[in-house]
């Protein structure tokens, strides 16, 4: 068994519930409200654009050629594709600039995004790749799981169609592979704290779906 393999063992509860979260369930089914998704979206705005910076901010720690490229390619991809596909999903859903501007930032995005930023720059490089790695994973299997449901709304089709697409699921497994090259070297000790930060992200993508489903905000 791979390092990575062990990683994905050790996540497969916290997955399970995300697989059979009620956010991703009504997603296939076309019963989520969309004023869920709406709030989901905004969130996930703010959390794809920090998490594009990490991806440039890591590639300045790497000296392999080919994974400090891979990364700096990620942070363009985020900034300039998949936030197009979101783009899209904003117009359809009248979500404004405006609107955009004045939404608040949710506790459990926040919380994750500073999770990941911790590990870039308290913990090393490697830890700090593999917290980005539960966000192409996950949603890779959740794609690869529901790549035949189709939801009788549009808008969630283009969701579930962005993470079965195979150019999605060929990053994934390159990003596999880059954790698994950075974590060869480490210590016992090192590999162990990499497995807590995995499933720390591991169960913030869980939050996540919570915070989309209940509109979460601050108590103040």
């Amino acid at each position: 068994m791979t390092f990575t393999d062990q990683l994905h063992t050790a996540a497969m509860p916290v997955w399970q519930q995300s697989f059979h979260h009620p956010f991703i369930t009504e997603i296939a089914d076309g019963t989520l409200p969309l004023d869920k998704f709406r709030f989901y979206l905004k969130q996930d705005r703010y959390y794809l654009e920090q998490f594009g910076d990490l991806h440039a901010a890591i590639a300045r720690q790497i000296s392999t050629p080919a994974i400090k490229q891979f990364l700096l390619d990620g942070a363009a991809g985020l900034h300039d594709g998949e936030t197009q596909i979101r783009h899209t999903m904003f117009k359809e859903l009248a979500i404004t600039p405006a609107e955009i501007k004045t939404t608040p930032i949710a506790p459990t995005a926040y919380g994750y995004v500073t999770h990941m930023d911790f590990q870039l720059s308290h913990a090393f490089p490697a830890a700090a790749v593999a917290a980005l790695l539960p966000c192409y994973w996950l949603y890779s299997e959740i794609g690869q799981n529901l790549k035949d449901v189709h939801s009788p709304v549009t808008v969630y089709q283009q969701f579930l169609d962005s993470y079965s697409a195979a150019d999605f699921n060929d990053g994934t497994q390159q990003m596999i592979q880059i954790v698994e090259q950075l974590c060869a070297p480490l210590s016992d000790e090192q590999k162990a704290y990499v497995q807590k930060v995995f499933l720390q992200s591991s169960t913030y993508e869980l939050h996540f779906w919570q915070m989309a489903y209940t509109k979460e905000q601050w108590p103040f």
